[in-house]
């Protein structure tokens, strides 16, 4: 029987359980925080038919409020990080009904 550690091709045991690098994670944090920012652009109305938790919700509600550009910038960032707590059924409903909503605008 051989030892996985000292096997001839780890790499090719270890590929299925590489974490996504920096970079990786870095494109899925900035494309969460532009769905965020589209969740912000969206009237009430709208934004009703967009199946968020309370805290994203939450939000997305008080940068509306905030003119100062420093201020929505950071709270912007907040929720693409509540947004990366979700898991991608959420976010596939999030992003499924955003699509809804910008068909019905036009």
């Amino acid at each position: 029987m051989a030892d996985p550690v000292f096997d001839d091709n780890p790499e090719e045991e270890l590929e299925g359980i590489r974490p996504p690098s920096k970079s990786q994670r870095k494109r899925e944090a900035t494309a969460l925080q532009a769905l965020g920012e589209c969740l912000v652009k969206l009237t009430p109305t709208q934004l009703k038919r967009v199946p968020l938790p309370d805290d994203v919700l939450n939000a997305v509600n008080a940068a509306r409020a905030i003119p100062q550009r420093g201020a929505r910038k950071r709270q912007l960032q907040f929720i693409g990080k509540l947004m990366r707590r979700l898991d991608e059924a959420e976010t596939a409903a999030i992003q499924t009904a955003l699509a809804t909503v910008a068909t019905l605008r036009r």
